[in-house]
């Protein structure tokens, strides 16, 4: 398999991940469907050649809406995020809480409205970034970690409805949802790099797994 000629949709693209990400599929051949919301700032990802949509990826209706257009689509890598932490357990403020919420609503939009799409491709991939907090969280990072705990237990879910639609189908798995995780802060060649690699993987390799960048 191969990513070339497929279409992909960068969920939240707005970030230097997001123009990383984009760069490396549409070197690689693939179609690039590049979301967020502000024109201005998806401008960089127009000039590196990606089809760019002002829509937003933690709105249910905007998804859907955007899945109708596109039609057939082979992969979704959502990339809302965000940080925000310290002081502590006390300093784990509601309004900080709130500010991370988006990249939960985005992995639960985002693959609610592509879900029937990715389940009718050949090869459909869905994948999120979260973070190795998860695995020890700390007293100034509760808010972080436990909103990309969220995020990974959602892709995980994703990856059971692939797994049982195949199995009830009685057809070959072919979709694969998985979660990256990031050491520290995130490196965007690091993340480019292991995007592409999702289309040189069968789905049973990559269904509820975990890579580490």
């Amino acid at each position: 398999m191969s990513v070339e000629g497929r279409t992909i949709v960068l969920a939240g693209a707005t970030s230097a991940a997001g123009l990383a990400v984009a760069e490396a599929l549409i070197a690689a051949g693939a179609r690039v469907v590049a979301t967020g919301r502000s024109a201005e700032r998806l401008a960089s990802l127009a000039e590196a050649g990606a089809q760019v949509e002002v829509s937003d990826a933690t709105d249910l209706t905007d998804m859907t809406a955007l899945a109708a257009r596109l039609g057939d689509v082979d992969g979704v890598i959502s990339l809302v995020g965000g940080w925000r932490g310290g002081g502590g357990l006390a300093g784990q403020t509601d309004e900080d809480f709130a500010a991370l919420l988006p990249a939960l609503q985005a992995v639960r939009e985002c693959s609610r409205a592509f879900d029937a799409a990715l389940g009718a491709s050949d090869a459909g991939r869905f994948a999120v970034v979260s973070s190795t907090a998860v695995e020890r969280p700390l007293a100034g990072g509760a808010n972080y970690a436990a909103m990309k705990a969220a995020c990974e237990a959602w892709t995980r879910a994703v990856a059971q409805g692939f797994a049982k639609s195949a199995r009830d189908a009685e057809e070959p798995l072919r979709a694969a949802s998985t979660v990256f995780r990031a050491k520290g802060a995130l490196d965007p060649a690091a993340l480019a790099r292991a995007v592409v690699a999702l289309w040189d993987q069968d789905a049973t390799e990559l269904n509820d797994r975990v890579i580490t960048l």
